[in-house]
């Protein structure tokens, strides 16, 4: 029988996070160690046990019949100790430890970077490890305690708490390219005009939503270029390539200098808010509950929440 020392522990530890992430790189960018090294853990460890844990190939990484049944008896007992760990919040003065959250890029510019040095003033104990993306991302899977994303885009089976009210969404253009090709009167002129055509994560491109209630119109928009994320398509705007469709928070800087325009202001529509979501309310990773307080009271949630 094996016996459990701290080696086997952290081996274990290692182990469970290659069978979540699938891959030898991912965890060992999570465990903040090299490949060989985990390589070398995973010898030892299937050495001791004198089991075949892991079948490894250029491509993919998947557990044996043998390690898929111990991940499944571990995974209990790393989600006990998580939680006794994370009790221990209630016996000191702050938070402490990791915090994996993984978020889309106009969150992140929106209502990360802005609360940040308010909320590491507050918990300077607390480590916050983000990760920036627009693709939809299983955060059990891939080992996140939580993620921001927009209220119809999170899976029903999370908690979600509302970090922002509904967010307006409006068609802008530099005045430069209004000037040149003219001003649309209508969502149908859009199909006239050079637009940024964005692709959402699963690669389908997104069809801009115009107008409220019954005029609600969906359009699939001409243009030269498709991009997957917000920057490249404000970007676009503001150089005069193009027409783009963004939140109107992400541009109000470009509005105020003039750089951009809003277009067709009659036809803006109020979208899902930004939430926040997480497996459990059973046992909250540390800090995670003041990274929400501090994220709702940033000046775009106040003002969208009212």
């Amino acid at each position: 029988m094996a016996t459990l020392n701290r080696t086997s522990l952290a081996d274990l530890n290692v182990f469970m996070t290659i069978v979540r992430r699938r891959s030898f790189r991912q965890a060992a960018n999570e465990l903040d160690v090299t490949t060989s090294a985990l390589s070398h853990s995973m010898r030892h460890l299937e050495a001791r046990l004198g089991v075949k844990l892991l079948n490894r190939t250029s491509r993919s990484v998947v557990p044996t019949l043998a390690g898929a049944a111990l991940a499944e008896s571990l995974e209990q007992g790393f989600q006990t100790i998580t939680e006794a760990l994370g009790n221990l919040d209630h016996y000191r003065g702050t938070p402490a430890g990791r915090l994996r959250i993984n978020v889309p890029r106009d969150a992140a510019r929106l209502l990360l970077s802005p609360a940040l040095p308010k909320f590491f003033a507050q918990y300077a104990d607390l480590e916050l490890d983000l990760t920036v993306e627009d693709r939809p991302v299983d955060i059990v899977a891939e080992g996140y305690d939580a993620g921001i994303r927009y209220g119809g885009t999170v899976p029903q089976d999370m908690v979600a708490v509302p970090l922002t009210g509904k967010l307006r969404w409006v068609v802008v253009g530099a005045p430069e390219y209004l000037a040149r090709w003219g001003r649309p009167q209508t969502p149908a002129d859009l199909l006239h005009h050079a637009c940024v055509r964005m692709r959402l994560g699963d690669n389908s491109t997104y069809k801009w939503e115009l107008g409220e209630g019954a005029r609600a119109i969906e359009l699939d928009v001409p243009g030269p270029i498709s991009a997957n994320e917000t920057e490249s398509a404000v970007l676009a705007a503001i150089n005069g390539v193009a027409l783009t469709y963004c939140l109107e928070s992400r541009v109000e800087q470009e509005l105020r200098s003039g750089l951009l325009e809003i277009v067709l202001p009659d036809w803006s529509v109020m979208g899902a808010p930004f939430y926040m979501y997480y497996p459990s309310r059973r046992q909250t990773p540390p800090g995670l509950q003041q990274l929400i307080e501090c994220l709702r009271a940033e000046p775009l949630s106040v003002l969208a929440l009212k």
